[in-house]
């Protein structure tokens, strides 16, 4: 906090801040010692936690790493795409990629 920054800016600031982490996931794995980085025990088990504005809450357990990646990073919903889409027909005309038109049809 700035010394010139009045105390209501500082606090709007922290609950913008607190309200856009709300909703956050994270992964701990479930081992002894300190936490390392996620890639050091693929195997061990993983709890997943929830940030709710105060604190981290448990959600649910996961039996390694890829099943907590799973959870964290869902993908994304795929397009469906209709099997045959529409589109305007070609008709006769002379447009920019069109094949030329035999000597005798450029007399009309």
């Amino acid at each position: 906090m700035d010394d010139d920054e009045p105390l209501a800016e500082w606090a709007r600031r922290r609950d913008e801040r607190r309200s856009r982490m709300c909703g956050r996931l994270r992964a701990v794995p479930l081992t002894e010692g300190p936490h390392r980085g996620s890639h050091v025990d693929p195997g061990a088990p993983r709890v997943i936690q929830e940030w709710d504005g105060t604190e981290w809450v448990t959600v649910s357990i996961t039996p390694d790493l890829a099943a907590a990646k799973a959870v964290l990073y869902p993908a994304p919903p795929r397009e469906q795409r209709p099997a045959e889409w529409d589109r305007p027909a070609l008709g006769e005309g002379t447009g920019r990629h069109r094949r030329t038109a035999p000597a005798e049809d450029q007399d009309r």
